[in-house]
């Protein structure tokens, strides 16, 4: 039944191969805790030889309340708890639907409460200070004098903080996807929905070079394939994005913390949000599928509200002294 469960999420649903991973490693562990001795199963494969009626037989209330304290135990976060919780609260209405089960047991578990963090950022100056030092702003500069692994590389991350795209939408992005006359992407996002997002003027020149340099480097690569490729003209893949801005990031000043292609996202939405645009906007731009989504980007914007006010504010000097 969880392979079903698992086919039925991946070919139905059209989870991401991420999500469908996660719910996997939820089930897997899940039914170890729930039968120790019987179960010594393979790597990346589900608990065996389990019938149908010890699979149900698992799922109770008790059960599942002792599988989140083990899991505590083990050191797991809340977070990575509640993942494994809404995985087994997925699963157990699929079977509720097939009428395998009388109820969802999940509904009436307490969940381990999260600590709430703030999305990371990069500051506004920060990423001005690179780009600026990159001579990505549509001259031609760049294309010029950089290799093609370096211009790669900087378009790559212009891109990036420039549309909020997620890593695997950049991986997927081809270059068919770019419309150079209304100065759009068009999108494949989470759950096979579409999305348009605009791209500034300077962004659009720059594109249209890279896009130039790769013709004449690659020129069998089809004109719809890939848009970004590796040093030896093949597609892509999810690990090259990451250590593209670890490589561009790492040692640069301003730049501390994470070095993610989730980070650039973060603060394309958050300088957005400072600069006067409605969440909705942003909401639209990112492919969130609900608004409380982007809201948590709000936290941010109110955090350097807060910092910008209390050092201007003539009250917050000298613990409140007010000198003339």
């Amino acid at each position: 039944m969880p392979e079903e469960f698992l086919q039925y999420i991946s070919a139905q649903r059209r989870y991401s191969p991420r999500t469908c991973a996660v719910y996997r490693e939820a089930l897997e562990a899940f039914y170890r805790y729930a039968y120790p001795l019987d179960n010594a199963p393979e790597a990346g494969a589900l608990p065996a030889p389990l019938s149908p009626q010890q699979q149900l037989e698992a799922l109770t209330f008790s059960s599942i309340r002792g599988f989140v304290a083990f899991s505590m135990d083990e050191g797991l976060s809340p977070r990575t708890v509640n993942l494994r919780l809404s995985a087994l609260s997925s699963y157990c209405s699929w079977l509720v639907r097939r009428s395998l089960l009388p109820s969802n047991p999940v509904r009436r578990i307490a969940r381990p409460k999260e600590s709430r963090r703030l999305p990371e950022f990069y500051t506004e100056i920060s990423l001005e200070h690179f780009f600026a030092s990159k001579g990505l702003d549509g001259s031609g500069d760049a294309c010029a004098r950089m290799s093609l692994h370096e211009y790669r590389n900087g378009v790559m991350m212009l891109v990036l903080y420039a549309t909020g795209m997620r890593r695997s939408e950049i991986v997927g992005l081809r270059r068919s996807d770019f419309d150079p006359g209304r100065k759009v992407f068009t999108v494949l996002g989470k759950g096979d929905k579409m999305r348009e997002i605009p791209v500034p003027a300077s962004v659009c020149q720059e594109i249209l070079l890279y896009l130039e340099r790769i013709r004449k480097e690659f020129p069998d690569v089809p004109v719809d394939g890939r848009f970004f490729l590796t040093d030896a003209g093949q597609p892509i893949y999810p690990e090259l994005v990451n250590e593209t801005v670890h490589e561009e990031l790492d040692g640069v000043e301003g730049f501390t913390g994470r070095k993610s292609p989730h980070v650039l996202r973060h603060s394309l939405a958050t300088h957005l949000l400072n600069r006067g645009a409605d969440l909705n906007s942003i909401k639209e731009i990112l492919g969130h599928s609900s608004l409380a989504a982007t809201q948590v980007y709000t936290h941010n914007s109110f955090e350097q509200l807060k910092d910008t006010y209390l050092t201007a504010h003539p009250r917050a000097k000298k613990g409140g002294n007010n000198e003339n």
